[in-house]
């Protein structure tokens, strides 16, 4: 079955048969280091290393940068290596969550999110790598060796860069540790799990689980066509000194909804952002689905035990087929030009946990990214569909459609061969019934018990209240991306970094795989294992927020978690404890506390007049005060900073002697009435540097203030 669907992956990874494509002229390598438990055996595919630039750099600082590759292959990979007096016997390898570009981390970058600095930095040279080439990403219905991207290419550089590092400093003992997000964390895992002596430890970050594709997305396409209208209201009842209660007002069909998508593990502050988070990466992984189980498309409209077919009512005024025909077609230059967004992935966000999936849509080459419809379709709150082709040469075809924005239909993943076939006058249909139907599909998705927030679809006997397809994706999707579906067998030391408010990694799914670390490693899995939380935190690592007084950045988190790695392998220092949290109902609920609470981030808490809500006159003064404790083992708070207007720019600062518990206290008065949320950000650091642009570990107190 996995060729038959075209080994589409996990976070929208697309395999494809390999190719060969070798540089010209290449380097001779150099001496491959002693063979030993750092060095195991090298892979038949990857005996013949070579390197085709050698040189000294100076931005983002002075570092030996070798790229190369291996011949018979389309992998290559970039080390970047400080001087002999900053390196400290240790290498930072980055997956991406998709094959891609071996540079990508030679972009223009803020200090803080430059990894070749931050790695420099921290004693060690940087490692990444393009996954084994474009030949393993973007083409439908190809197939491909998911060993080869999942771990393999990833594993043959890593030990290839020991090699070279012993040729410029020297024999030595080079530890090694791999990091990535998202895709990037299940091709972490299968790096580790299926290699030994490569790495000596990880940091899997923003993991999901065995389950995770499609059933992540789906249940959350359910409650944003179902709460479209009330997202408002629910976000303001559970924000600092809300009701508390976001069924109230509800209908049952809403609240239903709601409740379903809380306990798969949506955190229901994250909802803040409806209105910008679409579908995410559900554009590219449709047509898998479609692919991979077709018959349940028509099942779902036709079928007792299925929602369209049980309760026609609910997609009243949401279906859309709509007739018209092909007016033109946009490249992206066009289609930017023509006002429809930017469809160019910018660099600094390839490869990254958050943004990754996006080079399968805009890929860089000059195929249509969008068509001109003769007619304007009616507005439906489409999130994704098909266009499907009626007459022409392509007739039959389905192209992915991901926004209809007036006329124009703007499209996901698409095959260029179908869109080469595609003209003016053909006709065509914008369609989103398979959408529509995807929505519920994680309840006839049912896996083992072990999946606790699929209990809501058992009976009291355990078996599926709804009609089952006759085999799970998302093992599928996981083996195709990681080279096999976790075990919570590793080499090495983990430790795993995990977003509260993750809305594409569901947060308990970290603790599913620990669930496993701790079945097979068993008294080990303490002296090999962490999990770190980290509140207001969503799935990107990006310093900058949509909505700064909401959330916050983990990449300080897991600069931490990388430097903690290595200490706790290289030097026997145990790093702080996993975060302390119960799973109740899907959700992650921690203490309230630093001390209870564990992990590495400091907590916040913010008062206004003594409470978490005050009523005041226009022109009243309101006093402010602000607890800020770090966890044992954590650090000290270095800096807190306030934002009393909403606007995202904190500036005004309290006076803070780092220390690894603090309270400060501010005064603000409001000139205009309305609901405004006093918001303080602070940060900790674990030598309480206050000048180092890295691992300043953040988070977010707030407290509601209504001007009368």
């Amino acid at each position: 079955m996995r060729s038959e669907f075209g080994a589409i992956l996990a976070m929208g990874l697309l395999m494809a048969a390999p190719h060969s494509a070798e540089a010209a002229d290449p380097a001779p390598p150099p001496a491959e280091a002693p063979a030993d438990s750092a060095n195991p055996a090298v892979d038949p595919l990857f005996a013949a290393p070579y390197v085709d630039v050698d040189e000294w750099r100076d931005t983002p600082v002075r570092h030996r940068y070798v790229h190369g590759g291996f011949r018979g292959t389309d992998t290559r990979f970039s080390v970047y290596l400080p001087p002999s007096g900053q390196y400290e016997g240790r290498f930072f390898q980055y997956i991406t969550p998709v094959p891609d570009s071996e540079n990508l981390a030679q972009g223009d970058f803020a200090p803080e999110e430059d990894k070749i600095a931050f790695s420099i930095a921290s004693g060690a040279y940087f490692l990444e790598t393009n996954g084994g080439g474009n030949a393993y990403v973007g083409h439908r219905g190809a197939t491909g060796d998911s060993s080869v991207s999942g771990y393999r290419a990833q594993a043959a550089a890593a030990r290839y860069s020991r090699a070279l590092a012993q040729q410029m400093y020297g024999p030595h003992r080079t530890y090694g540790y791999a990091y990535g997000g998202s895709g990037g964390a299940y091709r972490t895992l299968g790096a580790v799990e299926n290699t030994r002596g490569v790495w000596d430890g990880s940091v899997p970050f923003v993991m999901g689980s065995a389950m995770a594709i499609p059933n992540m997305f789906t249940v959350r396409m359910h409650a944003m066509r179902i709460l479209r209208d009330k997202f408002d209201q629910i976000v303001d009842a559970v924000d600092a000194g809300g009701s508390g209660d976001p069924y109230a007002g509800l209908t049952g069909e809403e609240a239903a909804a709601l409740r379903e998508v809380t306990r798969m593990g949506f955190e229901p502050r994250s909802w803040f952002g409806h209105r910008t988070m679409g579908v995410h990466a559900f554009t590219v992984l449709y047509p898998g689905m479609v692919l991979a189980d077709p018959s349940y498309f028509e099942d779902f409209w036709t079928r007792p035990g299925y929602l369209g077919h049980d309760n026609p009512e609910s997609f009243a005024g949401d279906r859309l087929q709509f007739r018209t025909s092909i007016a033109g077609a946009l490249d992206a230059d066009a289609a930017e030009a023509a006002g429809l967004g930017i469809m160019r992935i910018p660099g600094t966000a390839r490869g990254e946990a958050d943004t990754a999936w996006q080079v399968l849509v805009n890929d860089g080459s000059n195929r249509p990214v969008a068509y001109r419809l003769a007619d304007t379709p009616p507005d439906v709150g489409f999130i994704g569909g098909d266009l499907i082709v009626l007459s022409g040469e392509a007739k039959g075809q389905r192209i992915g459609v991901r926004e209809i924005r007036g006329d124009a239909v703007i499209l996901g993943l698409a095959d260029a061969a179908v869109l080469a076939k595609l003209q003016p006058g053909d006709e065509v249909r914008v369609d989103n019934s398979g959408f529509l139907a995807a929505q519920t599909y994680h309840r006839h998705q049912v896996p083992g018990p072990e999946y606790k927030v699929w209990d809501q679809f058992r009976d009291a006997d355990g078996k599926p209240l709804y009609p089952q397809r006759p085999m799970l994706l998302g093992p599928i999707f996981t083996a195709n991306a990681s080279g096999s579906v976790p075990q919570g067998t590793f080499d090495g030391k983990m430790i795993v970094v995990e977003s509260l408010w993750d809305r594409e990694a569901l947060p308990w799914q970290a603790d599913w795989y620990r669930g496993l670390v701790k079945q097979h490693l068993a008294d080990e899995a303490d002296n090999r294992f962490r999990l770190w939380f980290t509140d207001h935190a969503l799935h990107g690592f990006d310093i900058a927020q949509e909505d700064e007084t909401r959330t916050t950045t983990y990449l300080p988190v897991l600069q931490q978690a990388l430097r903690d790695v290595s200490a706790w392998v290289e030097q026997g220092v145990a790093p702080p404890a996993t975060t302390s949290y119960r799973l109740e109902e899907g959700q992650i609920v921690m203490p309230p506390d630093a001390e209870s609470r564990l992990g590495v981030q400091p907590v916040v808490t913010v008062s206004a007049g003594g409470a978490g809500r005050i009523e005041v006159e226009a022109g009243q003064s309101v006093a402010f005060t602000g607890t800020i404790a770090v966890p044992p083992g954590a650090g000290s708070v270095i800096r807190a900073e306030w934002d009393f207007e909403g606007k995202g720019d904190f500036p005004v600062l309290s006076d803070v002697e780092p220390a690894p518990e603090v309270t400060v206290r501010a005064s603000h008065s409001f000139a205009a009435p309305g609901t405004y949320f006093a918001t303080l950000r602070a940060y900790s650091q674990r030598d309480g540097d206050t000048d180092t642009p890295y691992a300043r570990i953040r988070n977010l107190g707030r407290a509601r203030v209504i001007v009368k």
